[in-house]
């Protein structure tokens, strides 16, 4: 299950980055990063076990945080009919719009929702959870707006971000792939069975 995204994350090259004066290792990725191309099939098989997990029944909106959550839904809108809607990382100032602050190990931003409206039944996707960060204020900002979430799928996780989400929220943070990375690379160390 899943062989190809894991055997692609197997091969990922991984550098060193600084964030705050800490070098720490990075794998770079089709998923989470967009290089180097990403291969259509990874993205079939993505959507076909979201789509196999059950979750879509009833969905009207698949939900994202751009930029590389958008290939994952697009993959699965495509597969399912259902529309993406796609929180962006600037205002566009429609009426309905709801903007939320965001905190990853990576990042800091104002975040902006538009096109998720109350009684609205939605599946959250997304590239890598690692701190649960941008889905914890995610979750906090929709939580007031009278939305059902279905289910939320992370395809690669690193770190403990979907655990603080399921304790802090209840909400349940299906991971396809968990992985650990060192200088020497990528491994596979968990995931859905």
């Amino acid at each position: 299950m899943l062989e190809k995204l894991k055997k692609s994350l197997k091969e990922a090259p991984v550098i060193q980055k600084e964030s705050d004066g800490q070098i720490y290792n990075y794998f770079i990725h089709p998923i989470s990063d967009g290089i180097p191309e990403t291969d259509p099939a990874i993205l079939e098989e993505i959507a076909g076990f979201i789509i196999n997990d059950g979750k879509t029944g009833g969905v009207n909106k698949i939900v994202t945080v751009e930029a590389m959550g958008i290939p994952i839904a697009t993959a699965l809108s495509l597969k399912t009919g259902i529309p993406v809607s796609i929180i962006r990382k600037r205002p566009y100032g429609l009426d309905s719009e709801v903007e939320f602050f965001q905190t990853t190990g990576y990042s800091k931003c104002s975040l902006f929702i538009n096109g998720i409206e109350k009684g609205d039944r939605i599946l959250i996707v997304d590239d890598v959870i690692s701190t649960g960060g941008t889905l914890l204020s995610l979750l906090e900002a929709i939580n007031g707006m009278e939305v059902d979430v279905s289910g939320v799928y992370c395809v690669i996780g690193r770190g403990r971000g979907a655990d603080l989400v399921k304790e802090k929220t209840g909400v349940d943070v299906i991971v396809l792939v968990d992985v650990a990375v060192s200088k020497d690379g990528v491994d596979v160390i968990g995931g859905v069975k």
